[in-house]
């Protein structure tokens, strides 16, 4: 059991998530966004049906923690995914040079972060995701139902050109934990977010992916695990996974029974409260998935990344586990234990991810970041990459490749402070903040 007792904070190691008191007041301190280089302000998010806000339009991005990421109940798991409320995104900045209008900062009805094309292209997946995935399934493992989940991604699939992806045809499938399509758990407007985000992205870097959802009874470990396990059960061999909490000493057991898949790509972010490592991002079976702010360049690659901070308090998760065991082919010596993280992709929500939503909030386009973003993108590489070696740890794939043009290797910005410098900064070659990079092509995740 983890995360935060409601009404007060709890510690996750050498950092903490803010609850429901602590981040209405810190939510609404001014955030200095890298992504960016403005400051934002937060507005904590009090009720289900919060709305973008409809502020003027100004080059600062603002934002909020999506409902999920404060627990309902003590031992909760949280969401790993931030929102966006108002001012330029990166992707608005860019529209608005080739347009030469200026974008409406709140305004709902069009996207304002990247899209599949984007992202596509910064990764090096354009060809393999006209061609690639076809049979493939990436599971979403998520708590509570989404009653609206098909339909808007249908809104999604349909707006960017992609296939539907429907129950009907067979591409889409949602069931509960126990794998029964009628027997879902209550509805949740803030992890129909996370969910609206996770399936959205999936369908970006994997079009031709089949999507399975599937819903957790609540955000315990123990039914997020379950649903883990009947996703493995129905047969993915790629799974995603956008929540975290503290680590304990339990985690060894977690490990085992949970996600110990050989064969089975199991992604997990790896946390949106800066530095500080938190499980299931620990898991030394499970690819860790730290972020990055992406954005536009005069780079022969079009694109460059650094570490997504934006204070001391929210930027991407990483660091050394306290618990579980270092996993055989990760070889960094400063961290006796697991390390975290392995890879990374677009997490800044100054430089966020084009998503529609419609369950709790007014429906249309937002723009969201956190690492939720980045692990179903990575989830959606290893789809691309094909099947997992029978018997193997797809964690281990980027090792192989590590540096290599199959991976691009994100060397500035940190997220926060910390005694062993990779822990916390970027450098050359392997560091917590990022892994060993971000995609390039799908070279790095296949064994």
């Amino acid at each position: 059991m983890r995360t935060t007792t409601p009404n007060s904070p709890t510690t996750r190691g050498r950092w903490h998530r803010l609850t429901s008191t602590a981040a209405t007041a810190a939510a609404t301190a001014a955030l200095v966004l890298t992504g960016l280089g403005s400051v934002g302000t937060a507005t904590a998010a009090t009720t289900a049906t919060a709305t973008r806000q409809n502020t003027p339009t100004t080059t600062k991005v603002t934002w909020t923690a999506t409902p999920c990421a404060t627990p309902k109940r003590k031992g909760d798991l949280a969401c790993n995914s931030v929102r966006v409320t108002g001012g330029t995104t990166a992707f608005e900045k860019q529209r608005a040079a080739k347009s030469g209008k200026t974008p409406k900062a709140g305004d709902a009805t069009t996207p304002s972060g990247y899209g599949p094309s984007d992202l596509q292209d910064a990764y090096g997946l354009t060809s393999a995701a006209a061609s690639n995935g076809d049979g493939e399934t990436i599971a979403i493992v998520d708590a509570y139902d989404d009653p609206n989940a098909e339909a808007d991604l249908a809104t999604y699939r349909s707006h960017y050109g992609l296939a539907a992806c429907t129950t009907a045809n067979g591409c889409f499938k949602k069931v509960g934990q126990t794998g029964s399509t009628t027997s879902l758990p209550s509805a949740d407007s803030g992890w129909a977010q996370e969910i609206s985000l996770d399936v959205d992205m999936a369908s970006a870097a994997c079009p031709n992916c089949n999507i399975l959802l599937v819903e957790a009874s609540s955000a315990s470990m123990e039914n997020l695990g379950a649903a883990v396990n009947e996703a493995v059960k129905l047969g993915a061999k790629y799974v995603s996974n956008s929540y975290g909490g503290s680590e304990s000493s339990s985690d060894a057991s977690y490990d085992s029974t949970y996600f110990n898949h050989p064969g089975v790509a199991i992604t997990v972010s790896a946390g949106d409260s800066a530095y500080g490592a938190e499980y299931p991002a620990a898991s030394r079976y499970v690819t860790a998935v730290g972020g990055t702010k992406l954005s536009t360049s005069s780079t022969s690659r079009g694109w460059t990344e650094s570490v997504w901070k934006t204070s001391s308090t929210a930027g991407t998760g990483s660091g050394c586990s306290s618990y579980d065991a270092k996993p055989s082919w990760q070889t960094d010596s400063g961290c006796g234990k697991r390390m975290i993280a392995d890879v990374s992709a677009v997490a800044d929500p100054a430089t966020g991810v084009s998503v529609y939503d419609s369950y709790g909030v007014t429906a249309g386009w937002y723009t969201f970041g956190g690492t939720s973003a980045s692990a179903p993108l990575i989830a959606g590489v290893y789809a691309l990459a094909g099947t997992p070696s029978s018997g193997s740890y797809p964690a281990q794939y980027p090792y192989a490749a590590a540096g290599t043009s199959a991976l691009n290797d994100v060397t500035s910005g940190n997220n926060g402070t910390c005694s062993t410098s990779y822990f916390c900064t970027a450098g050359s070659g392997y560091d917590g903040p990022t892994g060993w990079g971000t995609p390039q092509g799908l070279g790095a995740f296949t064994g």
